[in-house]
């Protein structure tokens, strides 16, 4: 578009107001962007209307502030984001009581093992770690698969933004880290539960 920019100031320097426009047969100026302070902002728009209809009668003032032309902007990946977190929260619940479950079922198909592990002289530490050594495995080829494609779709969404942060992949590891540990809270409970039980009560196990 071919057009002539012109400038009005009452000086020279820009500390007093300034005004750019395109000048263009075609053109036809529908927004005006204003800077005002933040105090008494009532009192500016009063002012700004009583200039607006000295220079047009015909036409009302709508006006609206950047900010919440930005809020708005922003609002349906806010309402994502509390979608994504609720969902979150209900998948570490489920995922816990299958952890759970799982090691409960395991724990009481190996009770004799414990209890012969235990005679001959395996420490609770010991027990622990043999229990636990699968989930922790599962949840390690589970963090493999997970990351890498998290890290794509997150790469993928950002893109979606003109001004965005780069993610960092130790985000990716800290995650991996909070599932061992969510994973490991769970299943410890069951194990040091069956690694502190009698052992002849186990060997009795049918």
């Amino acid at each position: 578009m071919k057009g002539t920019w012109t400038a009005s100031s009452k000086s020279s320097k820009f500390r007093k107001p300034l005004v750019l426009s395109l000048i263009h047969k075609d053109y036809l100026i529908r927004n005006i962007s204003i800077k005002i302070r933040p105090e008494n902002i009532q009192d500016t728009l009063t002012f700004l209307k009583i200039k607006w209809k000295e220079f047009s009668q015909d036409r009302p003032l709508n006006y609206y502030f950047l900010n919440d032309n930005y809020d708005k902007m922003y609002k349906k990946e806010e309402k994502s984001g509390e979608i994504f977190k609720y969902f979150t929260l209900l998948a570490i619940f489920i995922a816990c009581l299958g952890l759970f479950g799982l090691a409960s079922f395991t724990a009481e198909q190996r009770t004799k093992e414990i209890g012969i592990r235990k005679v001959l002289g395996a420490s609770v530490p010991n027990i622990i770690l043999l229990l636990s050594k699968e989930f922790t495995k599962c949840v390690l080829v589970a963090s493999i698969i997970a990351l890498p494609i998290a890290y794509y779709v997150v790469n993928r969404w950002l893109q979606n933004f003109a001004y965005r942060t780069n993610i960092n992949f130790w985000i990716f590891i800290l995650a991996a880290a909070l599932a061992f540990v969510i994973a490991l809270s769970t299943v410890s409970f069951q194990a040091i539960r069956s690694a502190i039980a009698n052992p002849v009560d186990a060997l009795r196990f049918e």
